[in-house]
Formats: structure tokens, sequence, C-alpha cells
């Protein structure tokens, strides 16, 4: 293990026995917060009872949908943006504060025009994911050493064959960026909605248990929800590390 790898676990470790000890010793009164060892009990607990298997189910669902719409889409419109430089231009003030604008204002309309369902909830997860792809293919189609097109032209290749067989390469890195950006937005924007209008998914779980005061499945879910998401970032920078190992070679 890396010693920047050892340094992350360590302070992680250590903010999680702080709060326990915390918690343990009255500082943080347990109406508030439970401790780190209580939450995983009770994850534990409700995982083996099944109830929420279900909302899970349709959460990752939602979230796993919106994350391909999210990628699929960011790519190809990074692409086209990057081959129309006066489009981009144009372009990239909106896309410098892109975030700024409050969807879950937009919410209403959505459902509106989708109806009540899981569409509208994955919308806005592909939204939120969506620009996230788009700049890091920009990003990554911009840093494509010049001298890769130019051997290209001179081994008389193709535009596809270029493309698949030198950029899309050269990009792959930059791109990483961005699809773990994706999934992490798709993530936020999925449960997100589900807090404000969803009569299933673990949003909507985790709101209900906190509206009738049930800290222990609210803290639990949450739990849930936080070592999903750190293992799936885990996953993409295993394979993000691994790549960049194989190019360096």
């Amino acid at each position: 293990m890396k010693a920047a790898s050892r340094i992350r676990l360590g302070v992680i470790a250590a903010l999680v026995a702080l709060l326990e000890l915390m918690v343990r010793g009255g500082a943080i009164s347990r109406r508030v917060l439970l401790a780190p060892s209580e939450m995983a009990a009770d994850l534990v607990r409700l995982l083996a009872e099944g109830h929420y298997h279900g909302d899970i189910a349709t959460t990752l669902a939602d979230v796993l949908t919106a994350f391909a719409i999210a990628l699929t889409a960011g790519f190809a419109t990074g692409v086209a943006i990057h081959a129309l430089p006066r489009l981009r231009r144009a372009l990239e003030p909106l896309l410098a504060t892109y975030y700024a604008v409050p969807f879950f204002a937009f919410y209403p309309v959505f459902i509106v025009i989708l109806g009540v369902g899981r569409a509208p909830i994955v919308i806005v997860g592909v939204l939120f994911g969506v620009v996230a792809m788009i700049v890091a293919t920009l990003n990554g189609l911009d840093r494509i050493p010049r001298v890769l097109r130019k051997t290209a032209k001179l081994m008389r290749m193709g535009r596809i064959a270029t493309a698949l067989r030198i950029e899309l390469p050269a990009a792959l890195p930059y791109l990483f960026t961005g699809i773990k950006l994706a999934i992490a937005y798709a993530f936020i924007g999925v449960i997100a909605s589900e807090f404000i209008l969803a009569a299933e998914g673990i949003g909507y779980r985790i709101a209900y248990a906190f509206n009738n005061f049930d800290n222990r499945t609210m803290y639990a879910l949450m739990l849930f929800i936080v070592g999903l998401v750190t293992a799936v970032n885990a996953a993409f920078h295993v394979a993000e590390t691994r790549l960049q190992r194989r190019l360096g070679r």
C-alpha cells in the first residue's frame, strides 16, 4: 500500500475513532448523532432483515440509468463541442456556471412533462452528471499531444482508426475524472430527488426516518450510501491507476 493510501486510511480511522469517543463520552448527544459502531450494527441488522432491499434496488437502478445516460450524452456532446470551436467559445461560460443552477427548482416542470414516477428523478441525476463528463471530455481532447495526430497522418490512418486507436487512449486518463464525477453526481441527484417527492428509494426512506425521529434507521441508511459511494469511487480509482501504469509502460 502506498504512503498516500496509508495516510488517507489513517486519517479516516482517526476521525471515526474520535467521533466514537465523543458520542460514547457524552460530548455529542445520542439524540443528535449515533456512534459509528452503532450505525454499522444497525446497518447490518437492516440488511439482514431485508425490509429495504427493494428501495436499495430502486435507487441503484435509477443511479445506474442516470450515470449511463450522463456518460454517453456527456462524451458525445463533448466530442461535438470540441469539433466546433465557435460553439465551444459560446458555451464555455455556461459550462463554467452550470452547477450554480438550482435544478430542483425545475422538478415540478419535470413532473408535468414526464409525470409522477422515477423518470423525473433519473433526469435530475442526468443533469447533475452530464456536464462533468462534457468538461472532462473537452479537457481530455485538448491534452492529446499533437505529435500523436501527426503520427497517425504519416501512417495514413483513417479518421475512425485515429479516434479509436490514438485519440481515445490518450484522452482516457482525463475521461476517468469525468466518469468518477458523473457517478458521484448521479448519486447526489437521484437520492436528493427522492427526498423531495418519491414513494420509494433510499432517499425517501432516510427522509421518512428523519420525519419520524427514527435516528437508527436514518443513520444506518446514510452509512450505507457513504460506504457504497466510497467503494464505487475506490474501484474507479484502482482502474484509473492501472490504466495510467499501462499507458506509462
